[in-house]
Order: C-alpha cells, then structure tokens, then sequence
C-alpha cells in the first residue's frame, strides 16, 4: 500500500498564501430559462490556450435546482490526514433540497458522483440547504433555512464524508434557530457562529423590502447565532440593531485559527460587524458596527432609498483585507481590517450596478457615471459572489444573487446572463483595477444564457479552508 504524504489544504494560512497559482475555478451557473443548470470548470490560467473558457462541465440531470453554494468533502482542516483528499465538490440546491456530489480530481473532466436526493434531507425535516464546510472528523456540515414544508427553521446536518449520505443534525439536541443562512467555525476558539437570511417560501417569491422590518411573525432576520464548537449548544443569540443589521449574510473570522474575530456583513442593512468576545465578560460575544454604507436616495426606482446590499464578504489570506460587494450600488469595498478596532476604508471600486448612464434610475445630487464594459460588453447586475487569490494579488467577482431576486432587480441577467470578472490588487497599496482583458461571459455559453455565482479553487480558497 502506498503511502500518503500530507493531506489537502495547507498546513497554515501563511503557507497558503505561498502556494500556487490558481489554474482552474469551478463555478455554480443557474440556467436562466427552463434548462438544467450547470457546474462549470473555467480555465484561468494566462499560459494555457484554452484561457477564459471551459475547461469541462456538468449539466445536472434536474430542472430548477437552483444551484448556489459550494464546499469540499476535505480542506485544510484535514490537513494532518495524510490520506484524506480534496476530490469532491459539495453542491447543495436552494430550490430543489438537492445535493450533488461532483468528483472533480480532474479538473478537465468533472463528473456527477452521486445525488442526494430532497426525501433524504426531508426526513431529518430539513431543507433549503446553503453553506457546505468540511470539517476535521471527515463529515461535511451543511447549513438548512427550513423545514421540508419551507418554513423558516436554522439547523444544519452532516454528511458523511466516504458515503456523503446524510447521517444526523449537528445541534445537540436536534434545537434549531429561526432563521439560517452562513456560519463559520473557530475550533480553537470552540466556537461556531451562524447568521440569518429568510423564510424559503418567501425567499423564493422574491424581495419584499417591507417583510424585512414590518412583518409579523418576521420573515427575514436579524440575529447572529453562538455556538459552543464542542458540545454542539446554542450559547447565545445577538440581535444585531436595526436597521443596520437587518439580513446578516456572509460570515468570516480572520483565517488565523488563534484569532477572535469574525466579521458579518448585513445585506439591508449594508454594514459590516466586528463579532469579537466581550471585554468584561469573554465568555459573551459583542457585534460591533465598523463599517456602513449609506443608502442613496434615488429616482425611478422601487423605493425613494436604495441600500448598498452587502451580499458577500471575504477576507484576505493574509486577513489585512475584507472585500464586500455592494450589489445595488455597483461597488466593490476593500476594508483594511489589520486592526479590527479600527476598520478603515481602503478603495472602492465601481462595477455594474443599478444606476449609471445607461439606465433610467437617478441618484439624488450625484452625476451618472459610465456604465461598465469589459471587452464591448456591458456588465448587468453588481459584483455579488466573490473569490481572492491566495496571494492576494487578484479577486474575481460574478454578478448573479438568486435567480428570482436577479429577475426583480436586474431583468437583463435573465436574458444576456451573468459575467465573471477579474480585479486586479496591488499587494503594497491594496488600490483595486478592474482587468479589461479578463470576461467569462456565461451569456455566451451553450446551453444558457446562464448566470454565475460560488466560484472555488481545486486546491482551496479564501472562503473553504478553515484551519484548527
């Protein structure tokens, strides 16, 4: 039997950061008509001849799933398993409750392994799976919003990491939440923290503004969940304020295991919160507002007053930056977080967004700026997902959030689809330049238009690899 040298991932965040470049993303691709979506595998190497396009692919053998989130069945949290591999893409489905299991060892010939199918999770009475991680026992969580029938409930369930088939619920207890949405794990912190998106049932109608603080019971959240790591508990509930906290989203604690600090970014309430222990009782969690971007008041649109929309959050390897994409407003915000106390704004750059020279909408006391083209293509939608290099260097962005919520606010992804985007970084200044020569169109590919989202490395990434 031969022997293994070391397992997936990197041994630290600072070995991470000296590994190679990035040669291959794989990228969810919800089809924009009535098509099956797809799991794409877009060749971004500089040097190779097949550069910018598709390197393989799986078209799913269902309709409408809606895929969304990816994770690993193996990362960098077992690093110290020598025989592990990261071989498998996790590929939950909003609206179907389906999971895909993608071998993708070769990242030119990916394939469908195996499919959980909805009853497998509905007999834990679970659905709407979101966020996959793989953690150091070899089983893969997965965040659930709701229960089989759609209502809002937060768990999360394991798969088993040979099998994939679903095995228990996480929670001690089998307790849930109200809402779910993101979570992130600190194992030498013990602890784990998760945020809050919605009901699935009205998530899929689409965005109602007024369901966000109006409605009763609520239908979205504003609440971040504790847990102890350990024993599985619910420790605490923070209700972050209002309106700044409305819809927590995207959470991320600093990539250095020994750090405290997590961060959430607020999708309506477009801020961003340092989550930290108390000082005077560091047993407690505190969320303290560091950063927010004022809403624009505007004309012919929806609402007298656009948010921003922080949709994702990320933090650099080396955790002096955090990037939020504003998908409304177009921007890309780059935070130097190297004290967490104190968050600075560092750049911003503008991409897409729903008001420029091109479109109807106004901003009240602002001149319109140009639309953005890259390549005489002009981007729909705003950066929403997005993916940094290990070396910090680059930072891709796509430009779709949720099939129906694009419909409702940028129409045109539905006919022309989606675009994944290249940002450069200056590793001394961090000043952000968007590449004019980098473009996926996934408007142009066979079988779409489609719109992307989740963008994952085959040797790991800023958003999957969780070091203990």
């Amino acid at each position: 039997m031969g022997s293994c040298a070391r397992g997936p991932g990197y041994a630290s965040p600072a070995e991470a950061q000296r590994g190679p470049r990035e040669q291959y993303l794989f990228v969810t691709a919800p089809n924009c008509n009535d098509g099956p979506d797809a799991i794409f595998c877009i060749d971004v190497n500089p040097e190779s001849s097949n550069y910018l396009k598709v390197a393989s692919r799986i078209d799913l053998p269902y309709k409408q799933d809606e895929v969304h989130h990816t994770g690993w069945n193996a990362c960098s949290s077992c690093h110290d398993k020598p025989c592990e591999k990261r071989s498998h893409l996790i590929v939950p489905c909003l609206n179907s409750d389906r999971i895909y299991i993608i071998n993708t060892l070769d990242p030119t010939n990916i394939y469908l392994d195996k499919i959980i199918e909805p009853e497998d999770l509905h007999r834990f009475n679970v659905s709407f799976p979101h966020t996959s991680h793989c953690l150091a026992d070899g089983n893969i969580m997965i965040s659930t919003l709701g229960t089989r029938d759609g209502s809002a409930s937060g768990s999360f369930i394991l798969l088993n990491g040979k099998t994939f088939l679903p095995s228990q619920l996480w929670p001690a207890d089998d307790k849930t939440v109200a809402f779910n949405y993101d979570f992130w794990y600190q194992p030498r912190r013990n602890i784990m923290i998760s945020t809050e998106w919605g009901s699935p049932k009205d998530i899929k109608h689409g965005f109602n503004p007024a369901h966000v603080t109006n409605n009763q019971p609520p239908l979205y959240g504003h609440s971040i969940h504790i847990f102890d790591w350990d024993t599985h508990s619910h420790r605490q509930t923070i209700d972050l304020p209002l309106p700044a906290g409305a819809l927590p989203l995207e959470v991320r604690f600093k990539h250095e295991p020994s750090s405290e600090d997590a961060f959430v970014g607020t999708a309506f309430g477009s801020a961003i919160f340092r989550v930290h222990p108390d000082p005077q009782n560091p047993d407690r969690q505190v969320a303290d507002l560091v950063a927010q971007v004022p809403a624009k008041k505007v004309f012919n649109w929806a609402l007298p007053e656009m948010p921003a929309l922080i949709t994702d959050i990320l933090i650099s390897m080396d955790d002096r930056f955090l990037y939020a994409s504003c998908w409304l407003h177009g921007e890309i915000r780059q935070y130097d977080i190297s004290d967490p106390s104190n968050v600075v704004l560092n750049d911003v750059i503008q991409i897409g967004g729903s008001f420029h020279a091109e479109t109807d909408i106004t901003v009240e006391n602002e001149e319109a700026k140009p639309a953005t083209y890259v390549k005489d293509r002009r981007i729909e939608g705003g950066p929403q997902m997005l993916q940094a290099s290990l070396d910090g260097r680059r930072l891709y962005v796509t430009t779709s959030l949720y099939k129906k919520w694009d419909e409702q606010f940028y129409p045109n992804l539905l006919t022309k689809g989606a675009t994944m985007l290249l940002v450069d970084i200056c590793p001394k200044s961090g000043k952000m330049t968007l590449n004019n020569k980098f473009l996926v169109d996934f408007g142009d590919i066979e079988g779409g238009p489609y719109l992307a989202h989740e963008m994952r490395y085959p040797g790991g990434d800023c958003t999957s690899d969780i070091w203990i």
